[in-house]
C-alpha cells in the first residue's frame, strides 16, 4: 500500500508539543482554570503535629464556628472505607482513626466557602496527643524493630559469599542515598461536582484517572462506573501524582457528595510538601570483590529504604533499586537484599526513575571505590565490566541488545574526555583552593511495569463526517509531550495532516481500565494501542473502497488524497463516502505488552521488555574553603531508539539531568528532631536554577540507534532513563574532593552532595 510521504508532523518529525504556545502564554488550562460552578465550596486538610501518637482529644468546636465554615470532615464521615493504600493493604487512611504515624498525616478535613476560610479554619482545631517511640530514618527504625511496610525481595544468582571469600581484593562501605520532593510546579488538586444518584465528576491531576477512579468509588462505596475523572493536563507530576493524588480526589468527592455542592482541595505548598509522600531515602551497604585489573567478581547488597508509615508503592520502588543495583555491569555471584523499612514519616512514593536512580549510582559507588583502590580511571573499570550479550541479570533476565561500548566510544571522543581529564589532572596537581573533577557515568534502564498487568493500554479514535479526527487514550499529559507523539503516531498511521487531530482530555468515560502514565511507559502502550485503532479503521475503509471502484486493495492508499487505482480523492470527501455508505469510523485500540514475566518469589524471570541505554561526561569545580561547586560541562549521548519526535526528546533528557542533578547535589530533605519535615517550602528546598545548568550543555541523541523490539515506531522510552545522567556530576565533584589526597581513598560523599557535605569531605581527605 502506497503511503503520503509529506506528512506535516509525521513520526520521527520534529513537532513543537502540542501546547507549547499555551504554555509559555499561560493559556494552557489546569484543574484550577477550569470555571467553578455557581456555589463551589473550598476544602483544606487538618494536619497532625506529632511524629507518632494516640489522639487523646480532637475539639473541633473553634473550627466548625469559624466564619464560611459548612463542614468538617472526620473519618466517621466517610461512606466506604477509610483508607487509599494503592496495593490492597488497607493501611493508609485519608484521616488518622485515632493513631497519628507521621507529621503532617491528615486528621480532619474543613470545608468553607472560600479556600482562605478553610486554611484559617484548620488551624483553630486543638488536639491533645499521647506521645509514642518514633522513628525517622531506616537505620532507626531497623535497630527499633519497626519492622518492613511490605513484603522484601533477594536478587541471586551464584555465590556471592563463597565468591567474596575467595576474591584477591574486598571492599566493604555504606552509602547514605538522600530522597527527593517532586515540586511539581502545579500542585495537588482537585475538584468534584457532584451528580445524579450516586454519581460524581472529578477533575484532578493525576497520573492515574483509573485509579482515582476506583479509590473515590471505594471511599464512596460505590461501583466504579459512578465516578468519572477528568485530566487535561498536569503542570507537572514526576510520580507525584501518581498515588498521591488519591487522598485529594476523595476528601473532594466525599465533601461533594454530602453537601450537594461542588468542592475543591488546593493545599497550600508547606502542606502539600509535608502530606505527600517523596523519593525513597536509601542506607546501602555494599561488598565487592574484584581482582587486580579491576574485575568484578561477587557483588552482596543490602538496601534499606525509608518507606514511611505505609506501603504505598515501596514494594515495587526497593524492588526496582534491586533490579538497577547492577546498572551496566555484570555481576559474575550476586546477592542484593532490600529492606522497605517502616519509619514515622509520609509514606514515600514514585518518583522519576522509581527506585532504579538509587540502584544506578550503588553500582556507580561500587565501580569508584575499585577505581581509586587501583589507583586507575574509574571509566577503564566500567568499560572492563559492561554487560555483553548473553550475560544474566541478578534477576535472571539475559542482556540482548548492549549498545553502551559504541555510545562510550562516540561520547569519549566527541567530550574529548581523555584530553580533558588529563588537564583537569595537571591542574589539581598545582594544588590551590579551586579544584576540578570529571566522570563519565552509564545507564541501562529497564523499561515496563514489574507489576505484569499494568503493561496493557486503551486508545479511542473518531473519525467525523468533515474528516476531523477526535483522538483519545488512556495516558496523561504531565509536559512530557506524550499527547504529541500519540497525535504523530496517528497522523502517520492515517496518513493526515497532524492538523486534522484534536487531543482531548484523558477521561475514565473513554478507556477504561487504564495503567498510570509511570515507568516511561506512556508512548509505548497508548501509541501501540493507537496504532491499533488506526488500522482497526483503515482496514475498514480500504475494503469500503475496495467493492465501491472495483480494485484490488493493493491499490488503494488512504492519505491527504486518497488514492483508489487511478482515481484520487480528498480526505474529507472519501469519509462523507464512508459515512454515507454507513462505514464504521470509530474504533477502540488496544496493546500488552508482550514477552515479559516475573516471578517474586523466585527473583526470577523478565520483568523488562527492553533497556534503554545513555552516559554522560561532567566536569565540575569546587571551591575547598565553602564547599560550591560549578558544572563546568556536560556531554551527553542518550539512546531513544528510532526517536518519534527529536526535539521533545531531547528536551526530556536535557530536564531529566538537571532533575538528577539536583537530587544528588542541592535538594536536601531534613527533618527535625521531632519528625517535622523542615525543608518544605521554596525557602527551604533549593530546586536547581537556571543558573545551575552547565556553562556548556552538549546533548545528542544515538540517533543511529533502533530498538530491536517491535515498539511504537522502534523507539525506546525516554522519561526516566536520562535521569541517571546526573551521577557523573556526583563522580565528578568525588574526584575534585579526592584530588587533596591525591586520589589516595575514594571520597564516599553521600548524596546529596551539599556545600556543606563537599566542605566535610574535604577536610576529612586533608586530615
Amino acid at each position: 500500500m502506497k503511503q503520503d510521504v509529506h506528512i506535516n508532523g509525521a513520526a520521527h518529525s520534529s513537532i513543537k508539543h502540542d501546547s507549547a504556545e499555551k504554555h509559555v502564554t499561560g493559556r494552557a488550562e489546569y484543574t484550577d482554570d477550569i470555571n467553578e460552578p455557581t456555589g463551589t465550596l473550598h476544602a483544606a486538610l487538618g494536619l497532625s503535629q506529632i511524629a507518632h501518637g494516640k489522639i487523646a482529644s480532637m475539639d473541633l468546636s473553634a473550627v466548625r464556628a469559624a466564619p464560611g465554615v459548612v463542614a468538617v470532615l472526620t473519618p466517621e464521615d466517610i461512606p466506604g472505607e477509610n483508607d487509599v493504600s494503592p496495593n490492597g493493604l488497607h493501611d493508609d487512611p485519608i484521616f488518622a482513626p485515632g493513631l497519628v504515624q507521621f507529621w503532617g498525616q491528615p486528621v480532619f478535613a474543613v470545608v468553607a466557602e472560600t479556600r482562605t476560610q478553610a486554611r484559617h479554619a484548620a488551624a483553630l482545631a486543638k488536639i491533645e496527643y499521647e506521645a509514642l517511640p518514633h522513628a525517622l530514618d531506616p537505620i532507626a527504625a531497623r535497630d527499633a524493630g519497626m519492622g518492613y511496610v511490605t513484603k522484601p525481595l533477594t536478587l541471586r544468582r551464584g555465590e556471592a559469599k563463597a565468591a567474596l571469600a575467595k576474591a584477591p581484593r574486598r571492599i566493604a562501605g555504606r552509602f547514605e542515598v538522600g530522597g527527593q520532593d517532586h515540586f511539581y510546579l502545579e500542585g495537588q488538586i482537585a475538584m468534584a461536582i457532584p451528580g445524579e444518584d450516586d454519581e460524581v465528576s472529578i477533575h484532578v491531576s493525576t497520573q492515574h484517572p483509573s485509579e482515582v477512579q476506583h479509590m473515590v468509588a471505594h471511599v464512596l462505596n460505590v461501583p466504579s462506573n459512578a465516578v468519572v475523572v477528568n485530566v487535561r493536563r498536569m503542570g507537572g507530576g514526576f510520580g507525584g501524582k501518581e498515588t498521591q493524588m488519591n487522598l485529594f480526589a476523595c476528601v473532594a468527592a466525599i465533601a461533594a457528595k454530602k453537601l450537594g455542592r461542588a468542592v475543591k482541595i488546593r493545599p497550600d505548598r508547606d502542606d502539600d510538601m509535608e502530606a505527600t509522600g517523596k523519593r525513597h531515602d536509601f542506607v546501602i551497604d555494599y561488598e565487592v570483590g574484584f581482582d587486580d585489573t579491576g574485575k568484578i567478581l561477587a557483588v552482596e547488597g543490602d538496601f534499606y529504604a525509608r518507606c514511611g508509615f505505609s506501603a504505598d508503592l515501596s514494594g515495587p520502588v526497593t524492588d526496582r533499586a534491586l533490579f538497577h543495583a547492577d546498572n551496566a555491569y555484570y555481576y559474575p555471584d550476586v546477592e542484593l537484599r532490600s529492606h522497605p523499612m517502616k519509619t514515622n514519616t509520609v509514606s514515600n512514593t514514585a518518583f522519576r526513575g522509581f527506585g532504579g536512580p538509587q540502584g544506578v549510582i550503588a553500582a556507580e559507588r561500587i565501580v569508584e571505590e575499585i577505581a581509586y583502590a587501583l589507583g586507575k580511571d574509574p571509566l577503564e573499570i566500567r568499560k572492563a565490566n559492561l554487560y555483553e550479550n548473553g550475560q544474566l541479570t541478578p534477576y535472571h533476565q539475559e542482556v540482548e541488545d548492549q549498545i553502551l561500548p559504541r555510545i562510550f566510544e562516540e561520547l569519549e571522543a566527541s567530550a574529548d574526555y581523555q584530553a580533558r581529564r588529563q588537564a583537569v589532572l595537571d591542574w589539581n596537581a598545582k594544588g590551590g583552593v579551586i579544584r576540578k573533577g570529571i566522570a563519565l557515568t552509564p545507564v541501562k534502564f529497564g523499561i515496563s511495569f514489574t507489576a505484569t498487568w499494568f503493561n496493557q493500554a486503551g486508545a479511542l479514535i473518531h473519525i467525523y463526517n468533515d474528516g476531523s479526527l477526535h483522538l483519545n487514550h488512556g495516558g496523561t499529559e504531565m509536559g512530557q509531550g506524550l499527547n504529541t507523539k500519540i497525535a504523530q503516531v496517528v497522523a502517520e498511521a492515517m496518513g493526515v495532516h497532524i492538523e486534522r487531530i484534536r487531543i482531548t482530555k484523558t477521561t475514565t468515560e473513554k478507556v477504561p481500565n487504564t495503567s498510570a502514565t509511570a515507568a516511561s511507559s506512556g508512548t509505548d502502550l497508548n501509541g501501540m494501542a493507537a496504532l491499533d485503532a488506526c488500522n482497526q479503521i483503515k482496514e475498514r475503509l480500504i475494503r469500503f473502497a475496495a467493492e465501491k471502484y472495483s480494485v484490488h486493495e493493493d491499490e488503494i492508499s488512504i492519505g491527504e488524497t486518497v488514492v483508489i487505482g487511478d482515481q484520487t480523492l480528498p480526505f474529507a470527501s472519501f469519509i462523507r463516502e464512508a459515512y454515507m455508505a454507513r462505514i464504521q469510523l470509530s474504533a477502540a485500540g488496544f496493546y500488552k505488552t508482550p514477552k515479559i514475566h516475573w516471578n517474586r518469589d523466585t527473583g526470577q524471570g523478565r520483568p523488562f521488555f527492553y533497556y534503554a541505554y545513555g552516559a554522560s561526561v561532567s566536569e565540575v569545580s569546587i571551591d575547598t574553603l565553602t564547599g560550591e561547586y560549578v558544572i563546568e560541562r556536560a556531554d551527553v549521548i542518550h539512546d531513544v531508539g528510532r526517536s518519534l519526535n527529536p526535539i521533545l526528546d531531547k528536551g526530556q533528557v536535557e530536564g531529566a539531568y538537571i532533575q538528577g542533578v539536583g537530587w544528588l547535589t542541592s535538594e536536601e530533605l531534613w527533618w527535625d528532631a521531632k519528625g517535622r519535615l523542615r525543608t518544605h517550602a521554596p525557602s527551604t528546598y533549593k530546586i536547581p536554577l537556571a543558573s545551575d545548568r552547565p556553562k556548556v550543555f552538549n546533548v545528542a541523541l544515538a540517533d543511529w540507534s533502533v530498538n530491536r523490539e517491535n515498539t511504537i515506531k522502534r523507539s525506546k522510552a525516554v522519561g526516566e532513563p536520562p535521569f541517571m545522567l546526573g551521577i557523573s556530576v556526583l563522580e565528578a565533584i568525588g574526584m575534585a574532593v579526592a584530588s587533596v589526597n591525591d586520589y589516595r581513598e575514594c571520597p564516599r560523599l553521600d548524596a546529596p552532595a551539599t556545600p556543606e557535605r563537599v566542605l566535610m569531605a574535604v577536610e576529612r581527605l586533608r586530615k
